[in-house]
């Protein structure tokens, strides 16, 4: 695919290739795991370790693969430089601080559970850590494709108003990217919800707030052309960043606006301490 003039994919030939990867990946994973397996009830035949493999079997290609595939755009580079190391080191980062801690917001002041047989880390079972990765890499990838295009539709607009029109697509993106996952994954059995109705409208706002953050955040990852390079290091503190900043804001609805089902939970203090 050339992106020679392009508005879409980025001008950095190492974070092209890696979103183009990613876009094209996904498509792959999301075949067997939400036309596939979840459809076919496959998943009524697996128990812990059979749950841990399709984790593994989504997150792993997305590291292994870029290993194999031919990438000019990297050619002669040290690996700590290439992007899609750092894509995979700042989206681990940030989607193990969503499972480990954010999850316990979605149980106490959501009314969300998991019951699949499964390992589990913090109470959160371990193949959510992964399927989180494989679900993190399409939604940052889109985000990054479709954030520069606003951006370069009004790149000759006045600055408040490009200011303007890229929070409202910040905003747009993250709620349809949380209310699509929410309203996908509500047809497998073992994620359940207390209302689910409040958890399509009001839950998905809630889950926005990941993305409301991590979307302009994982964006300006190398994105100048002429810029200096960000090292891992920088990258890893940016991740670190941006989990600090969504796990404030999800704290403050906590104390401000409460759970939107009806929980002894939701008046608890830290979730993830619980």
């Amino acid at each position: 695919m050339s992106s020679k003039g392009s508005s879409w994919l980025a001008a950095n030939p190492s974070k092209r290739w890696t979103e183009v990867f990613f876009l094209s990946y996904s498509p792959f994973w999301i075949l067997w795991a939400l036309c596939i397996l979840v459809p076919f009830q496959l998943y009524e035949h697996l128990d812990e370790n059979g749950y841990l493999l399709v984790g593994l079997a989504a997150a792993v290609p997305c590291f292994l693969l870029p290993l194999l595939l031919p990438n000019k755009a990297d050619e002669g580079k040290p690996w700590h430089q290439w992007f899609w190391v750092k894509a995979h080191v700042w989206i681990a980062i940030f989607g193990y601080i969503g499972n480990y801690f954010w999850t316990h917001y979605f149980f106490n002041l959501l009314g969300a559970a998991y019951t699949l047989p499964s390992y589990k880390l913090n109470g959160v079972p371990i193949p959510m850590y992964l399927m989180t990765h494989a679900y993190f890499c399409l939604y940052h990838a889109v985000s990054n494709v479709l954030l520069r295009r606003v951006e370069s539709h009004l790149s000759h607009a006045p600055l408040q108003t490009r200011k303007v029109a890229r929070g409202l697509a910040v905003f747009l993106l993250s709620y349809a990217t949380a209310y699509m996952e929410t309203l996908t994954i509500s047809h497998f059995p073992y994620y359940t919800f207390i209302d689910r109705q409040k958890m399509y409208s009001i839950g998905s706002l809630f889950y926005a707030i990941y993305f409301f953050v991590s979307f302009p955040m994982f964006m300006r990852l190398d994105e100048e052309v002429a810029g200096r390079r960000w090292s891992l290091g920088e990258v890893a503190l940016d991740a670190l960043a941006a989990g600090m900043f969504v796990t404030l804001l999800l704290d403050t609805w906590r104390i401000a606006i409460g759970g939107i089902v009806d929980s002894p939970a939701a008046a608890a203090g830290l979730q993830w301490a619980a």
